[in-house]
């Protein structure tokens, strides 16, 4: 693999596109986001499609042709400093056979997403860019801290992110270093055996979901292990698991941090033993803080874990 590419810092400012590449949004839904932006000493930059509908089993935010027109004006505007995903949600595998990177390679630009937009980080760093696997402008139904944001804008600015977070009973001890893939749990199980998977030798891996069956969860673990990945990962990062299994049934089915997701994971990966890291705050989770896709880094599990980029 080449060396990751990582975009230069933003300026105050600078452009930063908004765009809708999945799911529909309302105008309602992103304003709190817009002025933070604004706030922040940035110029938002809405796409023409940025508020477009269109229902096709699903409510997109454009037909397949409104979002490729609208993620390539984004990669390939020479003004735009930044791209941020208004959501995720399905739609994001639509466009990636059809983006283009010719101007984008000139001006590499950080992408900012979660969720449905891993498929976009992974057609990203196949073409050896890094970006920011963080929370979308819409706000989520669970509620963002500020932090999740500020944490963004500091990448965007140039810094770099250090984390402590407490140990977890599900934690296996060890040291390691590499480059982070990874996202969606979902999205990463979807590219398995396509040319947009990630590539995952000595590879450090983070996952997290949100609303899956144990089942269908167990299911993706296993194609992930008959795929090679475990065996080929050094180090394993879990983040938020909620909405898990059967509302009904399930006490855990608001919690961040899903206890029974996570015995689920350690069953499938009990025959490896790369370190692994259970509770990161990211995903579809309240305090959703930024990782870097693409960056090498330092992974620590002990008494505290640390995570150094």
């Amino acid at each position: 693999m080449k060396e990751v590419t990582f975009p230069k810092s933003l300026k105050k400012g600078d452009k930063i596109a908004v765009i809708s590449p999945a799911g529909a949004v309302e105008e309602s839904q992103l304003e709190k986001g817009l002025t933070l932006i604004e706030s922040k000493g940035f110029e938002p930059v809405l796409g023409k499609h940025l508020y477009t509908k269109f229902s096709n089993g699903y409510n997109y935010a454009g037909t397949e042709k409104e979002r490729i027109e609208e993620m390539n004006w984004a990669f390939n505007n020479e003004e735009i400093g930044a791209i941020w995903a208004s959501r995720g949600g399905y739609g994001c595998q639509h466009l990636l056979r059809h983006i283009t990177l010719s101007r984008f390679r000139k001006n590499p630009k950080w992408y900012i997403g979660y969720s449905d937009n891993t498929v976009i980080q992974s057609f990203l760093l196949k073409n050896n860019f890094a970006s920011i696997h963080g929370q979308t402008i819409k706000t989520s139904s669970f509620g963002v801290t500020d932090e999740s944001y500020n944490l963004i804008f500091d990448v965007l600015e140039g810094k770099r992110p250090k984390y402590t977070i407490d140990k977890t009973p599900f934690n296996r001890n060890g040291f390691t270093e590499g480059t982070l893939v990874g996202g969606n749990l979902a999205l990463v199980y979807a590219l398995l055996g396509t040319n947009y998977s990630f590539n995952f030798k000595d590879k450090i891996l983070f996952i997290e979901d949100i609303g899956e069956n144990y089942y269908a969860l167990d299911r993706m673990l296993i194609s992930l292990d008959l795929a090679g990945v475990f065996r080929n990962i050094k180090g394993l990062i879990i983040g938020g698991m909620t909405n898990m299994g059967d509302e009904k049934d399930n006490k855990s089915y608001e919690e961040r941090f899903d206890e029974f997701a996570y015995k689920i994971v350690t069953d499938r990966i009990s025959k490896y033993d790369f370190p692994t890291a259970f509770g990161f705050p990211n995903g579809h989770i309240h305090d959703n803080r930024p990782l870097i896709i693409g960056a090498n880094i330092r992974l620590k599990v002990a008494e505290k874990t640390t995570i150094e980029f």
